[in-house]
């Protein structure tokens, strides 16, 4: 299968650093593998995580999946004319988590020149289904000013 990145030897290492001072990193989002055509991260269920009830937050699996699908759209543009924002999201959560590592994997559904949509799917440790979400992105092109 042909690569979806501009970069055609995507890496892991294209990931170190990415997201510092950002939502991903204070929740402990970790990008675990990226494939031809995928992308996976996971997420801790623990107390920056969870809900009053003791579960996985619906927000925060939102924050996984919306993470997941905007890193990878802007793997895939030219970075210097291009950027990425999420336009849309929805999420369907199905199960709970309680603890340990939530696993999620954005696999595009179209890739457009001016919007990218991307299915992206939560399983806990057991590798049960938690969350199914599909978010829009939109893709602009760069500003002239850099923004504040």
């Amino acid at each position: 299968m042909n690569s979806i990145w501009f970069k055609k030897d995507l890496s892991l290492a294209d990931f170190n650093g990415l997201g510092q001072a950002t939502m991903g990193e204070h929740i402990g989002i970790a990008f675990t593998e990226v494939g031809s055509n995928f992308l996976k991260a996971t997420m801790t269920v623990d107390h920056r995580t969870i809900q009053p009830y003791g579960l996985l937050h619906g927000g925060a699996s939102c924050v996984l999946a919306e993470t997941l699908g905007s890193v990878a759209s802007a793997k895939i543009i030219d970075p210097d004319k291009y950027i990425c924002v999420g336009l849309e999201i929805n999420a369907n959560h199905v199960r709970s988590a309680r603890k340990g590592l939530v696993t999620g994997i954005a696999l595009p559904l179209h890739i457009g020149s001016s919007t990218h949509v991307w299915d992206i799917k939560i399983y806990d440790e057991r590798e049960k289904l938690v969350c199914v979400s599909r978010l829009t992105v939109a893709i602009l092109k760069k500003p002239q000013q850099p923004l504040n």
